[in-house]
């Protein structure tokens, strides 16, 4: 066990450091910080790093494995309504105690009503989630229901109040975090497994996918109904934290321990207490299955206490402040350009894209590897950034960039493989997560600050850059997808000369190592 605590905190600090080292520069070169900023954000690197590592043993231990029984146990009864029940139940109890979510909640409270917006996004995600499990059983193509879903939203968009929008699209970003991720991809792949069948692997992916459009939806209807986001609101701004001394910092992180732990308790108490009563019922772990479940149950506490802490009371500041520096900076001049380098580095300080990218390779068969994975992530939600802080700056609407961004992600779904496009569009959901919601959004809005004092247009342009990052890797991803069909294709073409003297699992064998 040692060992591979070990091995996380080496791999965490690897993610982290970069980040740490960028912000430094940035803050010395160009911006620069206060002292209290400065060693809050120094503390909140070693918190993220420690919370990361100790997180993503917790998530091997207990949150894969049980989605795993529970997708296959759901699956054998053969019973579509329990499927559908335990489906929409998981979704709602899991989103409601998401701390993406619930940051996200406060950063719009102005808005409207933090629960309101929680239960309208569980609901949503409850509902998507049972379509994503029947999807897999009756084998509907993953493609055309993104399709019918994406028309839906950008339908009901039309109605929802302008200074609405941003919110309801970021709010499908925020709510696949690290809570919801491990549990909801873990529940897909225990599905397919049972289900089986050639596509089996493929199908495998699409849940957070399709889980991501139910909260969009939910808050649009909710934009709609209340008609929010009709008036020009001013962004009613958190102080940041300042700290004097060493104890201020202390008391500042154990403050943030004390109420992070409480939200994180919260949050697994409905998984544990499922956890519980599906054992009791079906028996399906071992004693020492059962054992390691519970320690990796307190692994993922302490990791997401400790992780939460690092990211809100640390890297918070940090980003408000940053962005606001750099939005005074020679006219906005770098904002950009150090926001698409700090969007290549911050995905990889995601928990929930560590565990993405290790499914990927194990149904994959390690085809798809965890490098190409980040890769193509780090460079998508580059763009994303880039495109977020321009906006900023220049105030165009949301919509001209998502509508032609989903357009052609949903036509590249009939050219790429249907295991890259069921990976890109869960990756979008992935890379939108706890880093986003506590540093580049905060980010965005002191930038928005800055660029306009009064607050007004903090909800229509700063809000937004959450739904950038879950757009791009379904480009990126897509592309690396299509790349492989086209490598795929020549070396079957240069394999026709040769094709008769081989066997048919040798001519398989080497197109797919090609």
């Amino acid at each position: 066990m040692m060992t591979a605590i070990k091995e996380k905190m080496i791999e965490s600090l690897k993610s982290v450091l970069p980040i740490a080292l960028i912000v430094l520069l940035v803050s010395v070169a160009f911006t620069p910080l206060s002292v209290s900023t400065v060693v809050l954000f120094v503390i909140g690197v070693f918190a993220l790093v420690v919370g990361m590592g100790l997180f993503n043993i917790g998530a091997d231990m207990a949150m894969l494995p049980i989605g795993n029984k529970i997708g296959a146990r759901l699956t054998a009864s053969k019973k579509i309504w329990l499927i559908a029940l335990v489906s929409f139940l998981l979704g709602l109890i899991i989103t409601i105690a998401e701390p993406d979510l619930q940051i996200l909640a406060e950063l719009v409270s102005g808005e409207v009503e933090p629960w309101t917006l929680i239960v309208a996004v569980g609901i949503g995600v409850g509902v998507f989630l049972v379509v994503a499990m029947l999807r897999i059983l009756f084998r509907i193509p993953l493609n055309v229901l993104l399709i019918i879903s994406y028309a839906a939203v950008f339908v009901l968009c039309i109605f929802v109040p302008e200074g609405f929008r941003p919110v309801s699209f970021d709010s499908g970003g925020v709510t696949t975090g690290p809570m919801t991720v491990p549990f909801i991809m873990s529940l897909g792949v225990g599905v397919a497994s049972i289900r089986g069948g050639k596509d089996s692997a493929n199908d495998s992916f699409g849940l957070i996918a399709l889980s991501s459009v139910g909260p969009i939806i939910a808050v649009e209807i909710i934009g709609i109904v209340f008609q929010i986001g009709t008036t020009d609101i001013p962004y009613a701004s958190s102080p940041i934290t300042v700290v004097d001394t060493s104890r201020g910092a202390f008391f500042a992180f154990a403050e943030g321990l004390g109420e992070y732990a409480t939200d994180v308790l919260i949050a697994l108490a409905p998984i544990l207490a499922f956890f519980l009563l599906a054992q009791l019922l079906t028996r399906s772990f071992s004693r020492h299955q059962f054992l390691k479940v519970l320690a990796g149950f307190a692994y993922t506490f302490v990791g997401l206490t400790v992780f939460l802490t690092g990211a809100n009371v640390g890297f918070m500041p940090v980003g408000t402040e940053l962005g606001m520096e750099l939005a005074d900076f020679a006219d906005g001049a770098l904002l950009v350009p150090v926001a698409m380098v700090f969007g290549y580095f911050v995905v990889a300080a995601e928990p929930a894209v560590h565990v993405l990218t290790k499914q990927v390779r194990q149904v994959s068969a390690g085809a798809i590897t965890e490098r190409s994975m980040k890769y193509s992530l780090g460079i998508g939600v580059s763009i994303s950034l880039g495109l977020a802080m321009m906006r900023v700056l220049t105030g165009i609407s949301v919509l001209w960039i998502l509508i032609p961004g989903y357009a052609i992600a949903l036509i590249m779904t009939f050219f790429s493989p249907k295991m890259y496009t069921g990976i890109a569009f869960d990756s979008g959901g992935v890379a939108s997560g706890a880093m986003v919601s506590a540093f580049v959004l905060p980010m965005a809005i002191g930038a928005c600050l800055t660029v306009d004092p009064t607050g007004m247009s903090v909800y229509a342009d700063a809000f937004g850059c959450v739904a950038f990052v879950a757009l791009t890797p379904l480009l990126t991803i897509q592309t690396l997808g299509i790349i492989h069909n086209v490598k795929v294709k020549r070396a079957r073409r240069r394999l026709t000369v040769v094709e008769d003297g081989l066997t048919e699992y040798e001519v398989n064998y080497a197109t797919e190592n090609c």
